[in-house]
């Protein structure tokens, strides 16, 4: 990306901070040790959608992750896809890791074997903190994967609210119960061992949890203790997803994720069908929690106006550009500036890469926010909005200070 001299400038300034990685998917390091890594790492994660829209089969994209098929069978399976993807922003991060990391300034006929030699070379011991505070420049990465068992000092854990909200059945709530010791008769029963599990994970490090915007049904406590004695007096029941017991239950942890100093985090817009995961769902629930702090995900592309009306209206909500930039950077370049003028600089957050095995597209995702932030700032700064020092300091509070405050982080 080309920047003027005055985003040039203050792209400088950015490289030289600490980051606060807002959101990834990252396991503990082992797991991506155990991973046999190649060319193809780096055209893993959500390089698959361009490549499943551009017409791969999915069997196609299995094999090409498959290191028990030939490197050379795989690439000419893959070889005529990356022509089609590759100027798309998804595929960014792998070239730039491919160059900055790895040093080869294209992947390509010539050199992907040369690269994956490369790549599983380098995948040893140490590559988190190589890639991720060597040359992330990141203090802490907020990640979620369903466990809390990280390095704190660098993976800090968010933990799924479905994991005790989503009771479906009778077995759910005995196999909970189990695992920490209740005896579970009713839904006051089963809200104590939730109180519980949160408490655990809070001292295990989990400092927020993390939920998805649906269609949620406004809370009925009678409708909730119905269905859950429902549940508890027939084994063979099986409930839907949507429903009055679950939509109890993921309201009531709210309230506990507040009392507990956790924040929720919540995923909006891009998936599957992405109506479904519309921001605007989630409005009541935000009015209904004013003492919960919400980090609301993704700018709720492809309702991103929406999204940023939310931020603007609603004190208790954060706008968090996790995963934004390698949808579009244009998209983000332009809901940041309007972010500008439309909310308070203290609510927006720059960066969280969303990524899990591919930690070298950390790094790429990084390079691309950075360039974001800097051409925005930049241009505010050219039409004459602010001086350069005040953009940087912007840059620094999006990039570190507003995510370490919003989690309270001690770093």
């Amino acid at each position: 990306m080309r920047l003027s001299s005055v985003g040039e400038s203050i792209l400088r300034a950015i490289k030289e901070f600490e980051i606060i990685d807002a959101h990834e998917h990252l396991p503990p390091e082992s797991i991506r040790l155990e991973h046999k890594a190649d060319v193809f790492t780096l055209f893993s994660h959500y390089t698959r959608v361009d490549l499943w829209a551009a017409g791969m089969p999915r069997d196609y994209w299995d094999m090409i992750h498959n290191p028990s098929i030939p490197l050379e069978k795989r690439w000419e399976i893959f070889e005529p896809y990356l022509k089609m993807i590759r100027y798309g922003s998804y595929a960014r991060p792998a070239f730039i890791a491919a160059r900055e990391i790895y040093g080869f300034n294209d992947v390509n006929e010539e050199n992907y074997k040369m690269i994956s030699e490369r790549i599983a070379a380098e995948n040893k011991p140490g590559i988190y903190h190589r890639i991720l505070r060597g040359k992330c420049r990141i203090r802490v990465v907020l990640t979620q994967q369903n466990r809390t068992d990280y390095d704190l000092d660098l993976l800090i854990p968010l933990m799924p609210i479905d994991v005790y909200a989503s009771v479906r059945s009778r077995k759910t709530v005995e196999e909970h119960a189990a695992r920490l010791g209740w005896s579970v008769r009713s839904l006051d029963d089963y809200l104590g061992m939730v109180r519980e599990g949160l408490e655990k994970w809070r001292r295990e490090g989990v400092i927020g949890l993390k939920m998805s915007s649906h269609r949620f049904l406004k809370p009925s406590r009678s409708s909730a203790v119905a269905l859950f004695d429902k549940l508890m007096s027939n084994s063979g029941k099986q409930l839907p997803f949507m429903n009055p017991l679950y939509c109890f239950l993921v309201e009531e942890m709210i309230d506990m994720a507040a009392e507990l100093n956790m924040v929720v985090a919540v995923h909006t817009g891009m998936w599957g069908d992405f109506r479904e995961l519309d921001p605007q769902h989630m409005i009541p629930v935000f009015e209904r929690h004013p003492a919960t702090r919400f980090d609301m995900y993704h700018l709720g592309v492809p309702y991103v106006r929406e999204a940023i009306i939310i931020g603007k209206n609603f004190p208790n909500v954060w706008l968090n550009m996790c995963w934004c930039h390698i949808i579009s950077q244009r998209l983000a370049c332009t809901a940041l500036d309007e972010m500008i003028d439309l909310v308070p600089v203290n609510k927006i957050i720059a960066f969280g890469g969303d990524y899990e095995i591919p930690v070298e597209k950390v790094y790429g995702h990084l390079v691309m926010a950075r360039e974001d932030v800097a051409m925005v700032l930049g241009r505010r700064v050219e039409e004459g909005f602010m001086a350069e020092n005040e953009a940087v300091e912007l840059a620094r509070a999006w990039f570190y200070e507003n995510p370490r405050s919003l989690y309270q982080l001690k770093v």
